[in-house]
């Protein structure tokens, strides 16, 4: 038999005597064992106090400005220096709507006032300087192919329908101009008003179902672009770069995009933070962009220096397929030159390309039309003429390095033309290596054949003897 249980006494403290019915009664009800309750840490410590809690609201609330449009004159509890520090971090931080994912999420932010637009809304202040814009008006080509809107091609598209009413627009890419339900048209005029105000959200569904219509040019026409916040650009372009094949996505820049950013460039001397990222969310299609912006932009002959600066920052601050690089250079070296095509070549030619050998010999005869020029070409153009000799120096023929010399003796600058000459003196040609490598080859065979000995190398005759 196992031992009875003892109770745990003290040293020296003698057994409580019961009497016999209590001890019966006793060990027959159930005794409840003290147990720890196990606590956690949070339960532990301290409750917060009331400073704590302040410091929690002002974070929360301040995070809360950043996320959405908050009423800063109903703000209370920070202190003054902390209210103007929370509003000022928020004017600075661009408002391009939530994330890709979240389309379908969220409440939408519009209230019924047009947006105002402050100086924290653009893109960093470009600085142009009076002489480099005088030498770019000096070499603008004014009669250049002008841009068209996506309006003023409506309108056209109207009017030669009214005209002809029994014909068909036989141009495959031309607009086609359908009558529209009226409850279409409706809808769409509320889709107008939207984003006219729009800040951050949610769009409309009828909106992105824009660019899979047949007709979403005449569609896209009823909204107004040209009237759009600039964060409802930005989000149209996301989308209609998403959805649109390159040659619509390529209609969309050049008819919608573009006019609306050289408008705005032309009002405010800066550009919106808003459409510098619609900019860069074009280069989804790189294709579409070159032919659809930047190429019309140049042929139009009208660029201005601060619109050239602007629209090279997306080129040099970005990643773009060698290819589509390569096919833009191109085509800038052989246009009509204007002061901002020296920019765009600049840029292309800084990002270090492994040009082809056609793009390379279009840009030394782009340099070498000038050699007869009377004008005394501006400073951009020189040091485009520097970064092509310093990046492809070694990729020019023995002819065209003599050729650009002679070209220094009458395009001169005092101190760009210096670094020029060093450059091309400086440079291996590819006429030079490639004559180098087949001779080293032939010295290579040369000396296989020299390696051959008749004496030990002749094979042996078998003697039976």
């Amino acid at each position: 038999m196992g031992k009875s249980k003892k109770k745990n006494m003290k040293f020296g403290q003698a057994p409580e005597k019961q009497a016999l019915e209590e001890q019966i009664m006793q060990s027959k009800m159930p005794k409840q064992k003290n147990r720890s309750k196990i606590r956690l840490k949070a339960e532990e410590g301290e409750y917060v106090d009331a400073r704590m809690t302040k410091k929690i609201l002002n974070v929360a609330r301040m995070q809360q400005m950043e996320n959405e449009e908050v009423d800063f004159s109903s703000m209370f509890g920070p202190t003054p220096a902390e209210a103007a520090k929370a509003l000022k971090k928020v004017q600075r931080a661009p408002k391009l709507g939530k994330p890709a994912d979240s389309d379908d999420e969220g409440d939408d932010d519009l209230d019924g006032n047009q947006p105002e637009v402050t100086e924290h809304d653009f893109f960093d202040d470009v600085k142009v300087s009076e002489e480099d814009e005088k030498a770019i008006e000096m070499f603008k080509n004014i009669s250049g192919a002008k841009t068209k809107t996506l309006s003023e091609i409506i309108m056209e598209k109207i009017a030669a329908k009214q005209s002809e009413l029994h014909t068909q627009l036989s141009d495959v890419g031309s607009l086609k101009i359908e009558e529209l339900d009226p409850r279409v048209r409706e809808m769409y005029e509320g889709v107008k008003d939207v984003m006219k105000k729009y800040r951050s959200g949610k769009v409309p569904k009828a909106f992105k179902v824009i660019p899979k219509l047949r007709n979403w040019e005449q569609i896209l026409y009823i909204t107004e672009p040209q009237h759009w916040s600039a964060a409802a650009m930005y989000r149209g372009t996301r989308i209609f770069s998403s959805v649109l094949s390159h040659p619509m996505a390529q209609r969309f820049y050049n008819l919608v995009l573009l006019p609306r950013i050289r408008d705005d460039l032309c009002e405010y001397k800066r550009l919106n933070s808003h459409l510098y990222a619609a900019l860069r969310k074009a280069l989804f299609k790189p294709a579409a962009f070159f032919k659809g912006i930047i190429l019309p932009l140049l042929e139009s002959g009208d660029c201005t220096l601060r619109e050239a600066i602007i629209f090279g920052s997306v080129i040099a601050r970005n990643q773009i397929p060698v290819l589509h690089s390569s096919a833009c250079l191109l085509k800038i070296c052989e246009m009509e030159y204007s002061g901002a095509n020296s920019i765009f070549i600049r840029i292309l030619l800084d990002k270090r390309y492994a040009l082809p050998y056609r793009v390379v010999d279009a840009a030394v005869f782009h340099f070498l039309r000038f050699e007869h020029d009377k004008r005394i070409m501006p400073v951009l153009w020189h040091q485009s003429f520097l970064t092509f000799v310093q990046r492809y120096k070694n990729d020019i023929s023995s002819e065209q390095k003599d050729v650009l010399l002679g070209l220094l003796k009458k395009q001169i600058h005092p101190k760009l033309t210096p670094e020029i000459r060093r450059e091309l003196l400086a440079a291996k040609c590819r006429d030079v290596e490639v004559a180098q490598d087949q001779k080293m080859e032939a010295d290579g065979d040369e000396m296989e054949k020299n390696e051959y000995d008749p004496v030990f190398d002749a094979p042996m005759d078998d003697d039976s003897d």
